[in-house]
């Protein structure tokens, strides 16, 4: 089983945005942080939960049980419900929708944020990578 914990920061609503990352299981432990575009935070949110499972399909690990935490509400209701009638959503839910057809058994489930801290000081490194790449193109 593979235990993936993701998170995203912003800086300001919307506004440069990063995402974080740790996955866990049988001689696996990886952390990653990455820079976003601007959003709000919700759609960082969503955009890390995307980057997740675009890094578990380019690892091919989508044949195994994936349990996916995230502290965010809106996400996990969201996905579970399978529907959203918020328009900055919609594109990263039919986006989740698509590649989550290649996974046979992956649970999205909320989280404290107590509990994600280890991503949240992830996602706090790439928001940094994005201020770095902000400040650059001025």
């Amino acid at each position: 089983m593979i235990k993936a914990y993701i998170d995203a920061a912003t800086k300001g609503n919307p506004g440069p945005s990063g995402g974080g990352l740790m996955l866990t299981g049988d001689h696996l432990y990886i952390q990653e942080s990455f820079a976003l575009p601007e959003l709000s935070n919700h759609q960082a949110e969503f955009a890390s939960f995307c980057a997740v499972l675009d890094y578990l399909l380019a690892n091919n690990y989508q044949n195994q049980t994936i349990m996916v935490y995230t502290d965010s509400k809106i996400l996990a209701q969201t996905v579970d419900k399978n529907y959203t009638n918020n328009p900055d959503f919609q594109d990263y839910l039919e986006n989740i929708q698509e590649k989550l057809t290649s996974f046979p058994l992956l649970i999205l489930q909320w989280i404290p944020e107590s509990k994600n801290k280890g991503a949240d000081n992830l996602a706090r490194q790439g928001l940094q990578k994005a201020l770095k790449l902000q400040n650059r193109r001025k």
